[in-house]
C-alpha cells in the first residue's frame, strides 16, 4: 500500500506541513531530516514502519529544498 501513499495528495501534504511548520518556527530542519535518516539507517529492515519513515524522508528532503529556494528568493525582496 506504500504506492498508494505516494500518490495520496493529502498524506503528502500532511508530511510537507510538518516540515513547513518547523521551518516557520525557525527549527533546525537540517537536523530533523538528518535525525530521521539516522533512525531509518539504524532501523531493522523488517520493521513495519520503515516504509512510512522512508516516505517521510523523501517528502521532507523535497520540501526542505523548496523551502530553501523560497527563503533565498524572499531574502532578496526584504530590502
Amino acid at each position: 500500500m506504500m504506492w498508494l501513499k505516494r500518490w495520496n495528495f493529502i498524506e503528502r501534504a500532511r508530511l510537507e506541513r510538518e516540515l513547513w511548520d518547523a521551518f516557520e518556527a525557525k527549527d533546525d530542519i537540517d537536523a530533523m531530516v538528518s535525525a530521521l535518516k539516522a533512525r531509518i539507517e539504524a532501523a531493522d529492515p523488517s520493521e513495519p514502519e520503515l516504509g512510512d519513515q522512508n516516505f517521510r524522508h523523501e517528502v521532507w528532503v523535497t520540501t526542505m529544498d523548496r523551502s530553501r529556494k523560497m527563503d533565498n528568493m524572499m531574502a532578496g525582496k526584504e530590502r
